[in-house]
């Protein structure tokens, strides 16, 4: 019988983060799970991590790839899970409890997402504080991809979705993952909050290293779900948000 939830893992030369990701699943008190670790041909001592904990990992594969959403689709095609849930290197599982909470949610309510906050934390896993808190990007309680007007209001280590409506990822867009998650949204019938935080997220990822092309990434995915004048007027509403959340910060 397949499992409720495919948890995926992208690496590249991450020997620095992967462990405290893996032990973050380890420490899961569920067993109702498969992990799946995508590597990119690291040329460090990711492998060596992997299979020093080859018995808790479902399955992996190490290969070249064409960046991190073409591997994040080999991820998906990999799962056999109802669900999948992205947890990249160096990111992890909230606390021991996260994954059966969030099973007892999936067998009581049978959405079709599920999402919540996301602690932010530093290389040396010290908190930075959640993530609806130390940015401009409030989480609404009753999430429908309209809400992603203005960006993406919700983590992607804290999104959930049926494997059935999640689509591939494009692999040339630093923000694939702000129009997977619309896309999700899109097709979803049920959408759920989790009143629990989901994960600890790792900050410093790909798209904060390329800044710039990811803002103009995320605006050729705004633009494609919401066309180009309204996107104008929200990015306008964007810089506006931004400045007054700096003024009260």
């Amino acid at each position: 019988m397949p499992p409720t939830i495919s948890i995926i893992t992208i690496t590249y030369n991450a020997e620095r983060f992967l462990e405290r990701t893996i032990q973050s699943i380890v420490a899961q008190q569920a067993t109702d799970f498969e992990y799946i670790v995508v590597d990119g041909a690291s040329k460090d001592g990711t492998l060596d991590i992997i299979k020093r904990y080859e018995r808790h990992v479902t399955s992996w594969i190490s290969e070249p790839d064409r960046g991190l959403y073409d591997a994040m689709n080999k991820g998906r095609q990999r799962a056999t899970g109802e669900y999948v849930w992205f947890m990249n290197a160096g990111d992890e599982l909230y606390d021991r409890d996260t994954l059966q909470k969030l099973l007892a949610q999936i067998k009581s309510t049978d959405a079709d997402v599920y999402y919540s906050d996301a602690l932010f934390v530093r290389e040396d896993g010290s908190p930075v504080g959640l993530r609806s808190q130390i940015t401009p990007h409030t989480l609404p309680h009753t999430l429908t991809w309209c809400d992603m007007a203005l960006g993406m209001k919700v983590c992607h280590q804290a999104f959930v979705a049926r494997r059935a409506i999640a689509p591939a990822y494009p692999i040339n867009n630093l923000s694939a993952d702000l129009d997977w998650e619309i896309r999700c949204l899109k097709a979803a019938s049920k959408v759920q909050f989790s009143p629990f935080t989901l994960c600890r997220y790792l900050v410093g990822g790909l798209s904060v290293q390329q800044h710039r092309q990811s803002l103009i990434d995320r605006f050729k995915v705004l633009v494609m779900h919401f066309g180009l004048v309204q996107t104008i007027i929200n990015h306008s509403k964007i810089l506006w948000r931004a400045s007054q959340f700096k003024r009260n910060t």
